[in-house]
C-alpha cells in the first residue's frame, strides 16, 4: 500500500529518475523518452512516456527489456503498468506513445545503502521479438 501523503514519510526526499533508451542494431525503430527525467518522492506514483517508430515499410513486433541503475536501487523501482509487459507490434511507419506508470517503493527510506542515493536510472532497450531467447 502506498501512501495517502508521501511528503509525510519520514526522511522521504526528492528523486530523479532519468530515462534511457536503445534500440538492438537489427531493429530499425527510433525510439526516445518524451521527458529526459522525473523527479517523485518515495511513495508517489508517477507517468513517464516514451515514444517508438517503425522506421520500415513492414509491420514489426519488439520487445522491450529494461533495468535500473544503480542496480542495488532496483529492487525499490516498481512499474505499475509498462509496455515493456508485452510486445509491441507497430506498422509500417507507426509512431506511438508508451507509458510507464511507476513509483519508488517507501522501503527505500529505510534501506542505509540507499541514503546516498538521490538519481536512479531506468534504461530501456527494443529488441525484435523473434530475437528474444526466452
Amino acid at each position: 500500500d502506498l501512501p495517502a501523503d508521501p511528503s509525510a514519510l519520514p526522511n522521504n526526499r526528492s528523486l530523479k529518475v532519468s530515462f534511457n533508451t536503445d534500440v538492438s542494431g537489427d531493429l530499425d525503430w527510433s525510439f526516445k523518452a518524451i521527458q529526459k527525467n522525473i523527479t517523485v518522492l518515495a511513495g508517489q506514483t508517477a507517468l513517464a512516456f516514451f515514444e517508438a517508430t517503425n522506421n520500415t515499410d513492414e509491420p514489426i513486433i519488439g520487445v522491450a527489456t529494461y533495468n535500473v541503475t544503480p542496480l542495488q536501487a532496483g529492487q525499490y523501482f516498481n512499474k505499475i503498468q509498462c509496455f515493456c509487459f508485452d510486445e509491441q507490434r507497430l506498422l509500417p511507419g507507426e509512431t506511438v506513445d508508451m507509458p510507464v506508470f511507476f513509483y519508488i517503493d517507501p522501503e527505500f527510506l529505510q534501506d542505509r545503502k540507499m541514503r546516498n542515493i538521490n538519481t536512479m536510472t531506468l534504461s530501456y532497450t527494443f529488441f525484435k521479438a523473434a530475437d528474444i531467447d526466452w
